[in-house]
């Protein structure tokens, strides 16, 4: 069956999306054909607000509108808290489980040798520099449970014995190879408040 070429292009477009497969794109491709042009320009306004507002928070790398996320800049959270994740998406889940009322800090993935993925790649000296400063009593380790976020786990475990605080790791209630960000909040919530000093 012969495609119109615009519609060909929109499906392999969205097909490119994590999780998307070809099937997904065409029934999103025609419900956006299908729907009023004010829609479809929200659409497009919100996708291009996505990569022309948002940045990385300058102190922590979450996701921000301006140079510090609004995590960092609250006088409510716990300044001398940090967990340590490796996308901004883990602390969207984190954050709704309610329990953990510190600071984060996004590494941007995870050493992993075979995708050649090292630790300069990664935002660990900016760590040790917000260590260093000073004001930090524990770091909390909250990388997914799988070879890459052991391997990690345990580089910034051996970087950070260097220094008087207090390292610990969420608790195993997550499964082995799974993933924070779509682990269930309940499951979240009890992996922090069980969370072991290492």
């Amino acid at each position: 069956m012969l495609i119109a070429e615009p519609l060909q292009r929109a499906i392999e477009e969205l097909s490119k999306l994590p999780s998307i497969g070809k099937k997904t794109a065409q029934r999103l491709a025609l419900h956006i054909l299908k729907s009023d042009e004010s829609s479809v320009n929200a659409l497009i306004q919100s996708l291009s607000d996505l990569k022309t507002k948002i940045r990385f928070c300058e102190e922590c790398f979450n996701i921000s509108v301006a140079e510090k996320c609004d995590i960092c800049l609250s006088p409510k959270r716990d300044h001398s808290i940090i967990c340590v994740v490796e996308e901004a998406s883990d602390i969207i889940a984190i954050e709704k489980t309610n329990e953990y009322n510190g600071l984060y800090h996004v590494l941007g993935g995870v050493l992993n040798p075979l995708a050649n993925v090292t630790e300069e790649q990664l935002h660990i000296k900016e760590l040790i520099s917000r260590v260093e400063k000073g004001g930090i009593q524990e770091v909390i380790l909250a990388l997914n449970p799988d070879t890459e976020g052991d391997t990690t786990s345990l580089y910034l475990i051996k970087l950070l014995k260097e220094y008087p605080i207090k390292i610990s790791r969420i608790a195993r209630g997550l499964p082995i190879g799974g993933d924070l960000e779509f682990a269930d909040p309940a499951t979240i919530g009890r992996a922090f408040i069980g969370r072991i000093t290492l």
